[in-house]
């Protein structure tokens, strides 16, 4: 069977197959004093709160499983619409806000209405992979721009210009971002969304941790800057509703129907059950049950990342959001004899029963030097890693 170019382009995703690695270990620590602890996957330990789930079981029972129209329940759009008032002060009218099935759904909308082959998005390395894959199978090329500790693992407005060519299209970017964890300043966002904007150029804004961010200066929806921007979010990640596949994205006016279109004939629609539960996830009940989870991320950051500086692991940005740590680990490799975070990520699986995600998925700027920590698992699971951690580093 001849397999199309398109897909063979398409890299492995690493991060599951260390996960793969990482259950199959699992199995055989399973009846033993030390399990695996899975320190390796961005996914929150809580699940939809008690309104989600109810609301959930009702659309069930009242048979409102049927399909909605592309773009998602029209009350649902207002409720996103609401939020972004309420939250960020500001107004995003519920026309431009797509609902999607989850935030995948969106960047594949988004791209393949935007790009077209041979055209180059800019984005930075380290970042997310599955983003780049997106841009690949629209036949279009991502362009990986090196970035350091001092730009926050961001791209800057003079490095999009350094970088703009021919047959740039526009940038990529996450805020906060995965692997990191950080988020780029509003004032940088604002200089490199005016840079593209004179060239004719697109500005897509990962914005999926925005909701788990920790920081004033940081915590600010690109959509404050201009209604070009092209925002994609999740009811993952601040929701909680990883499995639930839902999201949304914010569009200018005059794209809205291109999305649909694509959206009519790729996906018909969301999930018609999820939709109905995430009405509940704004409902003033379920808002303080996030909030307070948000706080409980910020606690287990607070006091994981400086066990891992302890332990030689150095953290060289402080995340300001979503629920991860990009570690250096150059000297945790010298101190175990393996050569990158790959061979080291595979050493913490079968000495330590510690699974964590090795920088080869999200770049080649130095990110064989790098590790990702999750820190969405419970306190009580990140202490027994970071003592277990500290027995074999140490």
């Amino acid at each position: 069977m001849k397999i199309s170019a398109r897909a063979q382009r398409i890299d492995p995703f690493y991060v599951m197959e260390v996960a793969k690695a990482a259950a199959r270990l699992a199995r055989d620590f399973a009846h033993t004093d030390r399990p695996m602890l899975f320190l390796n996957i961005g996914e929150p330990d809580f699940t939809a709160p008690p309104l989600v789930q109810q609301a959930a079981v009702r659309a069930i029972y009242d048979g409102a499983t049927q399909y909605t129209q592309a773009t998602g329940l029209d009350s649902l759009r207002e409720r996103i619409s609401a939020w972004y008032a309420a939250r960020f002060g500001v107004q995003v009218p519920a026309r431009r806000i797509v609902v999607t099935a989850g935030a995948s759904a969106a960047l594949q909308l988004a791209c393949l209405a935007l790009i077209d082959a041979g055209d180059e998005i800019l984005m930075p390395d380290p970042s997310y992979p599955c983003n780049r894959h997106f841009v690949s199978a629209a036949e279009g090329q991502a362009v990986l721009v090196p970035t350091t500790a001092q730009e926050r693992f961001q791209l800057s407005a003079a490095k999009v210009e350094d970088a703009w060519g021919d047959r740039t299209r526009g940038v990529l970017l996450a805020s906060p971002s995965n692997p990191t964890g950080t988020s780029i300043h509003p004032d940088e966002l604002r200089r490199i969304h005016g840079f593209v904007r004179n060239k004719g150029g697109i500005t897509l804004l990962d914005e999926i941790y925005l909701g788990l961010s920790y920081e004033d200066t940081f915590g600010h929806t690109g959509l404050a800057i201009d209604e070009q921007v092209i925002s994609i979010n999740s009811f993952s990640k601040y929701f909680s509703m990883t499995g639930w596949r839902l999201g949304w994205m914010v569009v200018p006016d005059a794209l809205l129907p291109a999305i649909e279109r694509l959206a009519q004939n790729l996906f018909i629609c969301p999930s018609t059950v999820a939709q109905h539960a995430a009405l509940a996830c704004f409902e003033p009940e379920s808002i303080a049950e996030y909030e307070r989870r948000r706080l409980e991320f910020k606690a287990r950051r607070d006091w994981f990342i400086p066990q891992l500086q302890a332990l030689g692991l150095e953290v060289p940005v402080m995340p300001d959001g979503a629920f991860y740590a990009w570690a250096d680990c150059s000297a945790a490799c010298r101190r175990l004899g393996v050569e990158s975070s790959w061979e080291l990520a595979f050493a913490l699986m079968e000495r330590a029963h510690v699974a964590v995600t090795p920088g080869r998925d999200f770049g080649t700027a130095q990110t064989r030097n790098f590790i990702r920590f999750s820190t969405a698992s419970s306190m009580p699971q990140l202490q027994e890693a970071a003592a277990r951690l500290k027995a074999l580093l140490a």
